[in-house]
């Protein structure tokens, strides 16, 4: 299963869940987030069970983008019971966002 791409409301719907939430904040003409999305996909395989994995397009909701403050992309954003509790921004690795993963939840 790969990352599911949300719209401000299902971003809101998502929050209200009980399963924690991993965002990618990202754009298709950011090369870097182009480049980390097949390690992405492979976290949303690896721990689709526990936290939902998911991405927002910028560019289709800057409202989003602007509400939760990303500066830059691509920024990783893990939320537990509807709130905002860590950023990573740019991950170089598939490895990093499985530490940050392990570290938030």
């Amino acid at each position: 299963m790969s990352a599911v791409s949300l719209t401000n409301k299902q971003f809101q719907e998502l929050l209200r869940g009980q399963k924690p939430v991993l965002l990618d904040f990202w754009a298709p003409w950011c090369g870097y987030c182009r480049r980390i999305a097949p390690a992405y996909d492979r976290i949303a395989q690896q721990y689709g069970e526990d936290i939902v994995v998911a991405k927002v397009n910028i560019d289709e909701e800057p409202e989003l983008a602007n509400a939760e403050k990303i500066e830059v992309i691509p920024t990783l954003v893990f939320y537990k019971g509807g709130k905002a509790v860590d950023s990573l921004v740019a991950p170089e690795a598939q490895a990093a966002i499985a530490r940050f993963i392990q570290k938030n939840l």
